[in-house]
């Protein structure tokens, strides 16, 4: 739960849904999932209090020098709701204080949801998500936008890049469906190469049809991952790197209802963790490879309190000792101490995200700092992540940003 297209379609629109629990504006057509705030306080052995835990995987490296100079952070948002932005929002970070400062705006791009950045570094990707899904690319040196192609599905709310930079991934919430675009030497885009859409196994408990909610790629680049919430499934599929094709070849499955909705590797490539969106919990799963088959552990704490919580996005540190995850509704940040070479989460407690409703979190390129996109008060807030114990501290006032769900770092 948490998404879905319009209800035209007999079920909820992603933006809808949030209007409905949160409060805000009703929305025409598209995406946040989640709930309202349930607390803003931390729980025990919140960020500053906690030991270094023991059965961290690896101790952390020698801290790396900071960048000098303010980098560019990018923001996604909403263009066609009550009080969001005009396109992708463009500010500046300091990498050693954290500070952000607004700054500009790259106008002509529609619902921008989510971002990717290409392995160069000079093309951004931005998801438009409506009905009739799109993706555009932006070429940074400039911001000029190089155009837009469909998905063939609708309201497309994740996309990623194939490490080898050939291939853009998109996931298309509303109709359950993703697809590969190529990447031209410009990074523009090309045609659609290929479109699949999840329609076995039946949609879970309260859900009416497919919801992919995110495609991403496994360690060795290979296969590529399908997270749907809508079936309670991640897909596994081959990609052909020359034809840009997909072939299924493996379904994992959570418990009925649990609406799987983000996954993330462990360093190490045979571990993932899965947040669970609808059931309100984070899984272990195990990765084999060589075949893409992954194999999802039992579900356990997300930290959150009494009230409705809906968990987003969940990230793991390069060193592979420690992960965090958005809690929308808690308004929180869990930590878990990463165990066993992967193989196991413990909790550590939450940290308040001084915002309301997380929607997605992402690390700085030197995993120095942690930023969250909070929908509902239109901020973003950055932390500093401490390498040895996994603490985090505020750094200074969240950001401004309108209707912030998406927070992109360079």
């Amino acid at each position: 739960m948490g998404s879905g297209t319009e209800a035209s379609h007999g079920y909820w629109s992603r933006r809808r849904f949030v209007a409905a629990l949160g409060g805000a504006a009703t929305l025409p057509v598209l995406a946040a999932c989640g709930n309202s705030s349930d607390s803003n306080t931390a729980r025990p052995q919140e960020a500053g209090t906690s030991p270094v835990p023991e059965g961290a995987t690896a101790p952390s490296p020698p801290p790396t020098p900071k960048p000098s100079g303010p980098r560019p952070l990018y923001i996604g948002t909403y263009t066609s709701v009550e009080g969001g932005g005009t396109g992708i929002g463009v500010a500046a970070y300091d990498p050693g204080t954290g500070r952000v400062t607004g700054g500009d705006t790259v106008t002509g791009v529609a619902d921008p949801s989510y971002l990717a950045v290409h392995p160069d570094g000079r093309t951004l990707y931005a998801v438009n998500e409506r009905e009739r899904g799109t993706v555009t690319a932006v070429r940074l040196a400039d911001r000029k936008v190089l155009g837009s192609r469909p998905t063939g599905g609708a309201q497309p709310c994740h996309l990623s890049v194939h490490p080898s930079g050939r291939w853009l991934l998109s996931a298309d919430y509303g109709s359950g469906s993703v697809a590969v675009h190529p990447i031209e030497a410009s990074g523009g885009l090309g045609e659609r190469t290929d479109e699949v859409t999840h329609t076995k196994p039946s949609p879970g408990p309260g859900q009416e049809g497919p919801h992919a909610h995110q495609f991403i790629t496994a360690p060795g680049g290979g296969h590529v991952l399908a997270v749907d919430l809508g079936t309670d499934t991640v897909y596994t599929y081959r990609l052909d790197d020359k034809a840009g094709t997909l072939t299924e070849t493996a379904q994992a499955h959570t418990r009925p209802g649990a609406g799987p909705r983000h996954l993330t590797f462990h360093p190490g490539g045979r571990y993932a963790y899965l947040a669970n969106e609808a059931d309100d919990t984070v899984a272990v799963c195990s990765y084999d490879p060589p075949s893409g088959r992954l194999t999802i552990g039992e579900p356990q704490s997300t930290g959150s309190g009494k009230g409705t919580n809906y968990p987003a996005q969940i990230l793991v540190t390069s060193n592979g000792a420690y992960a965090f995850l958005a809690n929308r509704g808690d308004n929180s940040i869990a930590r878990y101490a990463v165990e066993a070479d992967g193989a196991r989460l413990r909790l550590l407690g939450t940290v308040p995200v001084e915002g309301d409703f997380p929607r997605q979190i992402a690390f700085s390129p030197d995993g120095g700092l942690l930023f969250a996109a909070n929908q509902r008060s239109s901020t973003v807030s950055v932390f500093h992540v401490d390498a040895r114990s996994g603490e985090l501290r505020l750094a200074g006032r969240p950001l401004a940003s309108p209707v912030a769900v998406c927070a992109l770092p360079l």
